[in-house]
């Protein structure tokens, strides 16, 4: 019946507001009367009805009320219906009024003849509308069973839409706050709080929760999460609120929970004056745009209109796809795409000369720890004297404001990816202190899905059957979305000052063991965990700060300032036991490698 009702809703509704008045209009003359029906003028109440059945559709028609414009019994429908019906009583009024016509009925009774159908058209509206939520939720009801967590604004509004569509109908609702344990939302009743999941979903045959909090915090999630994996059933989420810009939350906006759901929301606030103000307008490089951050700071930087966006990597193909990403095509046609090589100096200088940057993000960098250890010298000679060359250039070519992105790791190293990092930092911290613009370094965790990453690895892992591995079940790292990083770099951009390096607040450190046991469980076959031990140069759990670094607040509540002592290159010439000078590698230990390096300076300041 409900499927065919749709098509046939105007018969059916203007039937029933037609009988409506005819039921009035009987009632207010019986009442006028005295409940005396013989003294009843029947032909005059025949005919007024007959009267306010046709202006009723026809002004219902007009109003919008007979074309399926509203839904039954909503608050817009029962405003148009009240429309029409005042129109209705006074038409039919006025034409009783008419002199000559002898008075059919009444003056009262064509008056109160309005309410009484008002009433009735109401009521009828309102029952069907209990009925159809009846129906959708308990007959023939196909649909997957769903357990809703949250009885606030949005819990109401997904239960309300739940229930006239999608693929889920609601059978229960959750919420901790003990107030609404009584209420119902369309008949659908708060059965408890979190503690009452596995028995309702026991009762009810629960196949799915979902969790309608856009503001939802990581703990709450992770807490409902584990629990439905435990019982075996799925877990769904609204987005954040920031996703769904004030609109009324619906059944198409649930959405898979994900791990960034489970590491926290937190929405980023930017002070877009200060971030245009060094960006728009201005000519932006950013190196290492083919990877993760790179990629993403680039699409971020975009959205400030800079005079031009030069992207530079040594992956051809990354940098088509960043063009496909932010251009909608991958010709690779612009010269603001530059395959390049940071080590490469000669190279570089041809690139600055040609773009004259103004601003620099230098994103380019070797990242895999167990790699470098293997291979030290190529972690020096692309994090260390790359970053060197970079710095060198925008020194010489005059440039505004140069960011280093820095990582965790550089915080006391203990691995050659910590240590390459640390000494770019440095490295930038020195150029801040002797050279015109402002340069300064952001230092930030293990980004969620960036290429290389652990959730990548897992799902790959998962797909071909497992193992998943696991360096240690205690081991911990920081993690923070992609978008969530870049926006914060670029706002670390504006607030930083020569020298400084930017830590980006991380949140609570999360167990990797947790995040590939939620994998897992999402896994349609049992995978196994193995557990393979920290490697070298690896640590069991990250720091953001140094034990003699003191941070301070910035500008932004999610933005730390640290100072990092400044080291020239010749000081880390050093340390450093390889030199690249015009592509040739030179092993020294004896330490005349400085004066090499300082002859290098002099040579090409000269």
């Amino acid at each position: 019946m409900t499927s065919h009702f749709p098509r046939f809703r105007f018969f059916f509704q203007a039937g029933f507001d037609a009988w409506a008045w005819l039921v009035g209009m009987c009632a207010a003359a019986v009442f006028r009367y005295d409940f005396s029906l013989s003294s009843v003028p029947w032909g005059g109440v025949l005919a007024v009805a007959a009267l306010a059945m046709i202006v009723q559709i026809t002004v219902g028609r007009l109003i919008g009320l007979y074309v399926h414009r509203w839904r039954y019994g909503t608050i817009d429908e029962v405003a148009a219906t009240v429309r029409t019906v005042l129109t209705t009583t006074v038409v039919i009024t006025l034409i009783d009024l008419i002199p000559g016509l002898g008075r059919p009925v009444p003056f009262t009774v064509a008056i109160v003849s309005g309410f009484l159908a008002l009433f009735v058209m109401c009521c009828g509206r309102f029952a069907w509308r209990i009925q159809l939520d009846k129906w959708h939720r308990f007959y023939g009801d196909d649909r997957i069973p769903a357990v809703v967590f949250g009885a606030g604004e949005a819990g109401s509004q997904l239960v309300k839409s739940m229930i006239h569509t999608g693929p889920y109908h609601p059978v229960a609702v959750l919420d901790d706050n003990h107030d609404l344990g009584n209420l119902q939302i369309k008949g659908v009743r708060v059965r408890g709080d979190r503690s009452a999941l596995k028995r309702i979903v026991a009762e009810t045959d629960a196949e799915v929760l979902v969790i309608a909090i856009p503001s939802a915090g990581s703990e709450l999630l992770r807490d409902l999460s584990a629990v439905a994996d435990e019982i075996g059933i799925k877990t769904y989420v609204l987005p954040p609120v920031g996703e769904l810009l004030g609109q009324n939350a619906v059944a198409s906006d649930i959405q898979p929970l994900t791990e960034a759901d489970l590491l926290g929301r937190r929405e980023i606030t930017l002070d877009i004056d200060s971030v245009a103000d060094y960006l728009t307008g201005k000519r932006v490089l950013v190196t290492g745009a083919g990877g993760s951050i790179g990629s993403e700071l680039c699409r971020q930087l975009n959205r400030f209109a800079p005079e031009s966006l030069v992207m530079l990597d040594r992956d051809e193909s990354a940098l088509q796809a960043v063009q496909v990403s932010i251009e909608g095509r991958g010709l690779l046609d612009s010269r603001n795409l530059v395959v390049c090589c940071i080590r490469d100096r000669d190279r570089l200088t041809q690139v600055f000369e040609e773009h004259r940057p103004q601003v620099v993000f230098h994103a380019a960098a070797l990242k895999h720890l167990p790699l470098l250890e293997l291979h030290p010298e190529e972690g020096w000679k692309s994090n260390v004297w790359g970053t060197q060359n970079l710095l060198e250039l925008a020194g010489e070519f005059g440039v505004e404001k140069f960011v280093n992105i820095s990582t965790d790791k550089a915080a006391e190293p203990t691995s050659v990816l910590g240590q390459t990092k640390r000494l770019a930092e440095q490295l930038t911290s020195h150029a801040g202190r002797t050279q015109s613009g402002t340069y300064l370094s952001v230092r930030f965790g293990n980004v969620l899905g960036s290429r290389g990453s652990v959730l990548p690895l897992f799902r790959a892992q998962i797909e071909s059957g497992g193992p998943v591995t696991v360096t240690d079940p205690e081991v911990t790292r920081f993690f923070m979305t992609i978008p969530e990083a870049c926006e914060l770099v670029v706002q670390a951009g504006a607030l930083g000052a020569d020298g400084e390096v930017m830590v980006l607040d991380m949140g609570e450190p999360v167990r990797i063991a947790d995040l590939a046991k939620r994998l897992v469980a999402q896994a349609d076959r049992p995978v196994e965990i193995v557990y393979t031990g920290l490697r070298p140069g690896e640590k069991m759990h990250e720091i953001l700060f140094a034990p003699e670094e003191e941070s301070t607040i910035s500008e932004h509540p999610m933005i730390h300032r640290v100072g990092v002592p400044p080291l020239s290159a010749v000081d880390v010439a050093r340390i450093d036991p390889y030199l690249a000078d015009n592509g040739a590698i030179v092993l020294d230990l004896s330490g005349r490698q400085a004066d090499a390096v300082a002859e290098t300076l002099a040579r090409r300041s000269s």
